[in-house]
């Protein structure tokens, strides 16, 4: 898909003047070739049918996932044309995507000629682009205006920051952009944004805005959000530009309605108009497509009650619910209807569909997130061998952490992926900079990690900085490294003070650090690193969600390194960090994408669909995320999420959950997802239903394993423990609960299930045992650390 920064300068190229206002109520100004209307019916359901030939008051199509929304949306308009309600040049189609964009001007086309030309098919930002640009006196902005991308507008607030002399280790410039976005997709200005204020950071915020946007205006551009923003300000405040375009747009469409926020559910209102407005025009004939059950981006702004309360917006609205899907099995959305069924206040609705029951819904419990990625590699390669192209299958996951146990067994067996709608595990920007303090600590003279992390989290280390000690690097012919020890030790004349007490911190840091690591395994060093330098804090104290998941990824990665000591016992830093450069090199080996399985996020997977579909990490505590458990809208959201990732499967839909599940190196109990036991018992085929640390758990206490399901709640606290290290060595096993174990025994481990002991090296605190977990998974466990007990016989 191309950027939306892209699409808006091409929509911006491609602007032409508006034909005359007279030629837009002339019914012969604009006479084509007619489509045959009774065509264009054929073949539609009787509520597709329904949609597609109202006319008159607002429509709100309430389409299931699945059931022809685009061919209501595309055969609605041509109909309109072939039937003489409307030309083309009255036309407006708005959707949220260019790539949704394109796909319903290009089918438009196809029915009904090059008149297709004429219509407004566009995304909501590059529409308002038309507009602002050809009314740009009245806004009043120069016609040539800059739109700022996401990267430019972060840029422009960290300079507005940094004129306000604010830390920005305590006043994220990130967070600040995050906050002015949600002022205007609620159209606050700076002044009722400060009138609104009560503390100091709100007030501080609100005063980061009014400065933001003086900026933006003296360098006449706009940020994305001023797009929509300006463009209902200049409808609302100017009634002659309101009647050119409610004269103009005769027919307003609008899809995916359930993901508008307040700005575009405004600007809506703003274009169809109403009786009551001052334009002197009859309100336009709007129609809305969209669906409550897959409203899923309210963390974006999307406000569900859009759509939800249409009918209240619009009294003399007419709905049509398209429940027939086109897409599934019947196996498949029964699943599905039953997951979404236990949100309360939806519009009641069950998709169904003609084409017969289908395979089964496939179920596995998994002892660890290990044992669920060996298992969908083993039925992915069962697949392929039948026949399956590996491009048509995806995996679906709730966090892009979850992705990095799925990567490496895809790795290692050989099977192509790609990570869509995200960065590869390794690639990802704070794993980069992780491993780069990792490699700073084993490698002082390592110039170019220390230089990434040189100012990371910002520390107050500028560039001039960078440049000084690099020139006298080079200056020398040693290390950048060496350079920073120089200056500590005020060897460098010419450094501010404020830059050399900035060194010695950061110096101090990676000596202390590389004195610990001295005694210290890779993911105690990994703690310690991320602890001392500030890192993880500075990613808490965000408000911004991405740094949210930028932990959990991190998280991630202290997983890596706690395994990588139960398989190589005796490994340092050096071996883990050769282990990870040579993983993460596999990693960019470049495919076929046409031939590679699909990983990405639920939210990524909107709107797309695949043969065959893994939906993986379903536990409470995953999925839902364990920060959507106590909250009751957050937690339908997390249903609704579900739903999107049923319905994206065609033939074969598989679920998927972990009994165990780590982080930060600590292996945490997860209940089944409350999703997957309101899954029916007769459409699902289960290929293992009980875990085996489950199953022993349940014959220890006589208590079936499944018996805290749906209506279990934990807490959050208890379903993701985060352990963050000091510089100081976590406390050991006592050698007295170090298991005395023996060939022949048998154990459970926390993440790997049952096993058999098949031999022990060393003793006490050196004991190390190799244990045979089936399905050749035969793993080397230094005792005093392994989560093992021994199973009395």
């Amino acid at each position: 898909m191309d950027s939306l920064f892209d699409e808006l300068v091409a929509a911006a190229r491609a602007s032409a003047p508006l034909p005359a206002a007279a030629n837009w109520d002339d019914p012969d100004s604009s006479r084509e070739a007619e489509t045959d209307a009774s065509e264009l019916l054929r073949g539609l359901n009787p509520q597709q049918h329904e949609a597609v030939v109202h006319s008159g008051s607002p429509l709100l199509v309430v389409a299931g996932a699945g059931s022809g929304k685009t061919k209501v949306l595309t055969h609605r308009i041509a109909y309109a044309l072939a039937t003489g309600r409307a030309r083309a040049d009255q036309i407006i189609a708005i959707t949220f995507t260019n790539k949704a964009a394109a796909e319903m001007r290009e089918r438009v086309r196809a029915l009904v000629g090059p008149q297709a030309g004429r219509m407004w098919v566009s995304t909501f930002h590059s529409a308002c682009v038309r507009i602002l640009r050809r009314e740009y006196r009245d806004v009043p902005i120069r016609s040539t205006f800059s739109v700022y991308d996401m990267q430019d507008a972060q840029r422009l607030m960290a300079l507005t920051c940094k004129r306000m002399n604010l830390d920005p280790k305590q006043f994220n410039p990130k967070m600040f952009s995050r906050r002015v976005s949600d002022f205007k997709n609620e159209l606050i200005t700076p002044s009722q944004a400060l009138a609104q204020a009560r503390t100091d950071i709100e007030k501080t915020i609100a005063e980061a805005y009014r400065l933001y946007n003086e900026a933006l205006q003296q360098a006449h551009a706009m940020d994305f959000d001023d797009l929509i923003m300006r463009t209902v300000q200049l409808l609302q405040n100017n009634p002659q530009v309101a009647r050119t375009y409610r004269r103009r747009f005769r027919h307003v469409l609008v899809d995916e309605y359930q993901d508008t926020n307040h700005a575009q559910y405004m600007l809506v209102r703003a274009l169809v108009g109403d009786e009551d407005d001052d334009a002197g025009v009859a309100p336009a004939e709007l129609t809305v497509v969209g669906d409550s059950d897959q409203s899923i981006y309210a963390f974006r702004g999307a406000t569900i009650r859009n759509i939800e309360e249409f009918e209240k917006d619009y009294p003399d609205a007419h709905t049509v619910v398209l429940e027939q899907n086109y897409r599934s099995t019947q196996n498949i959305l029964s699943a599905a209807n039953a997951v979404i069924a236990a949100n309360s206040g939806r519009r009641a609705k069950r998709l169904w569909t003609d084409s017969g029951d289908g395979a089964k819904v496939v179920g596995y419990a998994a002892d660890s997130e290990h044992d669920e990625a060996r298992f969908i590699a083993r039925e992915i390669d069962a697949l392929t061998d039948s026949g399956v192209n590996p491009g048509d299958v995806a995996i679906f996951y709730r966090t892009n952490a979850q992705s990095r146990a799925l990567e490496e067994i895809f790795i290692r067996t050989g099977l192509p992926y790609r990570v869509v709608g995200g960065t590869r595990f390794y690639e990802r920007k704070e794993i980069k900079d992780a491993l780069a303090y990792l490699r700073a600590i084993a490698n002082p003279d390592d110039s170019v990690s220390i230089r990434r992390i040189f100012n990371t989290p910002r520390r107050g280390l500028g560039d001039k900085a960078e440049a000084t000690l690099a020139a006298y690097a080079h200056d020398r012919g040693i290390s950048f490294g060496s350079a920073i020890a120089a200056a500590v030790e005020g060897e460098i004349p010419g450094l501010a003070a404020r830059t050399l007490n900035a060194l010695r911190d950061f110096y101090a840091t990676l000596t202390e650090v590389r004195d610990f690591a001295e005694d210290a395994t890779p993911a105690e060093i990994l703690d310690a690193i991320l602890d001392r330098s500030g890192y993880v804090a500075t990613l808490r104290a965000s408000d911004d969600p991405q740094d949210e998941t930028r932990v959990e990824n991190l998280a991630e990665l202290h997983a890596v390194a706690a395994e990588f000591l139960e398989t190589q016992p005796e490994g340092d830093l050096g071996d883990f960090l050769e282990r990870v450069a040579l993983v993460a090199d596999s990693d960019s080996i470049p495919g076929d994408e046409a031939g590679q399985i699909t990983l990405m996020t639920v939210h990524t997977a909107k709107g797309l669909e695949f043969p065959v579909v893994f939906a993986s990490g379903m536990e409470d505590g995953t999925f839902p995320h364990a920060r959507s458990i106590d909250d009751a809208t957050q937690l339908a959201e997390e249903r609704r999420l579900a739903y999107v990732a049923l319905t994206r499967a065609r033939e074969r839909l598989y679920v998927t959950r972990a009994a165990v599940r780590s982080a930060w190196g600590m292996p945490q109990d997860l209940p089944p997802s409350r999703f997957l036991t309101a899954i029916p018992d007769d459409v699902l085929d289960w290929r293992r239903e009980v875990a085996g640390n489950e199953a022993l758990r349940a014959s220890s206490t006589s208590r079936s394993p499944l018996s805290f399901g749906s209506g279990y709640t934990p807490k959050a606290s208890a379903v993701r423990t985060v352990q963050r290290a000091g510089v100081q060595r976590s406390a050991e096993k006592d050698e007295a609960a170090i298991p005395a174990l023996a060939a022949g025994d048998r154990v459970l481990h926390d993440s790997y299930g049952l096993g058999t002991v098949l031999e022990v090296t060393g003793q006490g605190r050196r004991a190390v045992a190799n244990v045979d977990f089936g399905d050749g998974a035969v793993k080397k466990l230094m005792l005093r650390y392994a989560p093992l007990t021994k199973l009395e016989v």
